[in-house]
Order: structure tokens, then sequence, then C-alpha cells
């Protein structure tokens, strides 16, 4: 069999092509490999599952903004054609800000934790959990107050509370309340940067937008197609506390064909 030259094989490369190439280089390891791909599929899967779940939950519920996103949608297909392209799906900003609208009700990863490299003074606001490791791998509580901040000790396990801190109303005004326009430019250039944590942030924060894109994959055709009617609702709304913020219970929408209508 001929192999084709070097330069005439044309191919996109994968996630897992660019992991092995790495490994190959003695940049990872197969437990790196392993270790990354572990994390996309739990950060494709389950979280944005979860995430959509909630977004539906809320659409049904309120029926002006779900039209609002349909008519959207359906003015990007008229102009694109009728096939959802990646393309389309970037031209969707008001859907765009009703899934970080949800998402801030309802951030599936609900709480971070890190680990502290070196001494630092916090506000006590909302760290609730502090871990110092010993020696023996045993853990004991230790904070240190100094005037208004606490100094957190090197090799403390802090756990933030994002769901907290999503609704607080120091940071967003009506917390409770479903408002995809918290989102516009001119209302959120003033947002503290932190006080909005769904993907958490720094160096090793999520792989938001890959999210947001599989979500956006599955509402606008959604959307499209069907009209949405709540048959649970938020205000019996039960939430499991777990790693993922899941509900304790099925939540159960109505989906009616838009060419029923």
């Amino acid at each position: 069999m001929k192999l084709l030259p070097k330069n005439a094989r044309k191919k996109r490369l994968a996630m897992l092509d660019l992991l092995i190439a790495a490994s190959r280089e003695n940049h990872i390891t197969d437990f790196d490999i392993r270790e990354e791909v572990d994390t996309f599929m739990f950060a494709g899967h389950e979280p944005t599952a979860v995430g959509i779940c909630y977004l539906l939950l809320l659409l049904a519920e309120h029926k002006d903004i779900q039209d609002r996103i349909r008519a959207e949608v359906d003015s990007v297909m008229q102009e694109d054609g009728e096939r959802f392209t990646l393309a389309m799906l970037q031209k969707l900003p008001y859907l765009d800000r009703c899934l970080k609208e949800s998402m801030r009700l309802y951030p599936s990863v609900h709480f971070i934790s890190r680990l502290i490299s070196e001494d630092m003074q916090i506000m006590d606001y909302y760290v609730f959990i502090f871990r110092k490791f010993g020696p023996d791998r045993t853990s004991f509580s230790k904070l240190c107050f100094s005037e208004k901040k606490y100094v957190v000790p090197a090799g403390t396990v802090v756990h933030l509370n994002i769901y907290g801190v999503h609704r607080d109303p120091n940071f967003w005004p009506n917390p409770e309340v479903f408002d995809p326009d918290r989102f516009l430019p001119e209302r959120s250039q003033n947002h503290h940067p932190y006080s909005y944590l769904p993907f958490s942030a720094g160096p090793r924060n999520c792989l938001g937008k890959f999210a947001l894109l599989q979500m956006k994959a599955m509402i606008a055709p959604l959307l499209h197609s069907f009209y949405l009617e709540p048959i649970d609702y938020l205000k019996d709304l039960k939430i499991k506390s777990a790693l993922i913020l899941r509900p304790a219970h099925p939540l159960r929408v109505r989906f009616v064909p838009t060419q029923d209508t």
C-alpha cells in the first residue's frame, strides 16, 4: 500500500490526537491523558444536562422569554437557512443571556474547592469551611483573626459557595428573579469580576464556552420546533446538594409541536 505524502493527508485533529502528540513529546503521561479525557466527558455530560433541565423549566414558566428566544432563532434561520450550524448558534445573543442567567440561578457546579499555597487574607463572607491537613493527613480547623479579615494559612482547603454568591443581593438586585437582561453589556460591565462563577475562574476554570455551545445546540432546535409548557413548577423545586446541583425529583415539561398551534 502506497502512503500519501504527509502534506497530502489533511486531517482535522481531535482532542485525543493533540493529547497523544503531547505524550509522544513527553509533555504529559498516559495518566494525564486519562484525566483530561475524563474531564471532557464529565464536563460535557452531567453538568450540561442538568443545566439544560433547569433552563427548560425556567422557559416553560416564562413564556415571554421563551417566545423571544424562539423569534430570535427563527429570524436567524430565515437568514442562514434551515440547518443549525456553528455560525448560526453564534448569532443568538438573547439565548446567550438566558443561558447565563439560568446558570446564575442554578449553577450545575455550585461550589469549588481550592488548596491555598501560601498564607493569604480574605473577607469571611463566603468561605464556610476551612480544612488544614497535618503531616498524617488528619484534618483540623484553623483560623486566625486579624482586624477585619481572616488569615488563611497555607495548606488550607477552601470551599467557595458559588450558589450563595450568585444569589447575593449585594451583587444581584432581585436575585431570585429570572432576568436575562442582567447580562446586557451596559448592565454587566459593572459586575464584580468574581460575582459570577458558573465555570469557576482563573487558570483552573472549566471549559465554559464548550458547555455553552452544547446547551445552545440543544435549546435552539427545541424552541424552534416546540412550545414549552410547565408541568412541574419552580416553587415546588427541591434541590439535592451533591457535587452537581441536581433536582431531588424529576422535572417535567410538556413539549407542544409548533406546527400543531
